[in-house]
């Protein structure tokens, strides 16, 4: 009985311990959606730290209805190593946006795109 109580408890730790990472593109969507939408809880966990601040600092200029439809489109993606560029579309804004990600504890996140950093779009 022992035996088969520790084998459960092992198993559930693994399956507990298994995180599916969602793809550049995935992360993409939720983080435009999350950010036109208000909703910072899940920006946050998308986005790195000086992505997060950044985004933070303008979302209220962009903030729409939490029922809008973002229409999100993936139009191009570029990944490289450990980084990849996402050039998306959303209903939001006429002009295609631009995500830069990296990985950061296994998962995805869009971080800061700064002035010096030229993207392959």
């Amino acid at each position: 009985m022992k035996k088969i109580a520790i084998c459960s408890l092992v198993l559930l730790f693994i399956s507990c311990s298994q995180t599916t990472s969602l793809s550049p593109n995935e992360t993409a969507k939720v983080v435009a959606e999350s950010f036109y939408h208000g909703d910072k809880t899940t920006l946050k966990k998308y986005t790195t730290a000086d992505g997060y601040a950044n985004f933070v600092s303008i979302q209220e200029m962009f903030a729409q209805d939490k029922n809008s439809k973002s229409d999100f489109k993936i139009i191009d993606e570029v990944t490289d190593g450990g980084v990849s560029w996402v050039k998306y579309s959303t209903a939001y804004d006429p002009k295609p946006g631009v995500f830069k990600l990296v990985q950061e504890d296994g998962q995805w996140k869009v971080t800061h795109n700064g002035p010096r950093d030229k993207g392959p779009f």
